[in-house]
């Protein structure tokens, strides 16, 4: 264990972080725009080369276009959406805080409501989603957005638990998949699809669950836990480390057995990340009121996944 920190950006904390090339890409933030309430839910669009993301208290949707670097309002009103995602066709997969919905935006511009209901009762506010190779869409439900009036519309919780779904690709089905989160947020598949990531704001640590055939969800163990601050979104890189945004503690990474290994500082808090760019080792963060950029030597999570041609 080093604590050694190069160039004020990187944080090395065990030599696997070196040895990964984790340190070895922009020696400086890139901020791309700072005109925020508080920036969420970055999905970056490979065949527009264009980065989407949430600005929820203010209730829009901003696109900043890679080629010519400008920033343009996307969609407003939006739903006070928050996390977004593609799903296998290109199309863009929302979380509507404010709507208590899970959108999809149809090539047309049209939108589809995917799920706004599980067994009648509506949902409390629709926070993160990724969608599995089999075109299932699984979402976190935390009460996030109905607390308050400031990222949503204050209400009680019709369901009274927070908890993780599954949209049905053929029923749209909505079945409940994981539940016992006090603040379900981000999640993520492993590369092989065989584990899913899911991290709890509240209780300030990350859960990896076992992925069955049939969809459903087994074990839910600690994987990590964050001790300085609490976790947000979480992303793996291709080999296989994961990404976690720490929210006042900067972006953190883990190697695959669980132990931290070094962390991006970030001079704002930290909500979002995912990968893009051409050869997607392009790493776009939200934080704050900001969204910034950095180039890595590491890659996402190859765009094709397990079982898509």
């Amino acid at each position: 264990m080093s604590g050694d920190i190069k160039y004020g950006l990187y944080q090395i904390l065990d030599e696997r972080f070196r040895t990964g090339k984790c340190a070895n890409g922009d020696l400086r933030l890139e901020k791309l725009h700072g005109d925020c309430r508080w920036a969420e839910g970055p999905v970056y669009l490979p065949a527009w080369r264009q980065l989407i993301w949430s600005d929820i208290p203010n209730d829009r949707m901003l696109r900043w276009d890679e080629s010519t670097g400008t920033v343009g309002v996307f969609r407003s009103p939006a739903g006070h959406s928050n996390g977004n995602t593609l799903d296998r066709e290109g199309r863009l997969i929302s979380c509507e805080q404010g709507n208590r919905r899970v959108t999809r935006t149809e090539h047309d511009g049209s939108v589809t409501v995917l799920a706004d209901r599980y067994q009648g009762m509506r949902l409390n506010s629709p926070n993160d989603a990724v969608v599995r190779s089999d075109g299932s869409v699984w979402f976190s439900d935390p009460d996030f957005g109905i607390t308050s009036d400031y990222e949503g519309h204050r209400a009680d919780s019709e369901i009274g638990a927070c908890n993780v779904y599954r949209i049905d690709p053929g029923s749209g089905e909505v079945r409940l998949v994981a539940d016992g989160f006090t603040g379900p947020n981000g999640l993520v598949f492993s590369l092989d699809e065989r584990q899913l990531f899911v991290s709890d704001s509240r209780a300030r640590h990350i859960r990896v669950f076992d992925v069955h055939e049939d969809g459903t969800l087994s074990d839910g163990k600690v994987f990590a836990e964050a001790r300085e601050s609490s976790f947000d979104n979480i992303r793996f890189d291709d080999g296989g480390r994961l990404w976690a945004a720490a929210l006042d503690d900067g972006v953190h990474c883990y190697d695959p057995d669980g132990t931290l290994i070094g962390r991006l500082l970030i001079p704002e808090t930290v909500s979002n990340l995912t990968f893009g760019g051409p050869k997607n080792n392009r790493l776009f963060i939200t934080a704050g009121t900001s969204v910034y950029s950095l180039v890595m030597a590491v890659t996402g999570t190859p765009r094709v996944r397990r079982g898509e041609a």
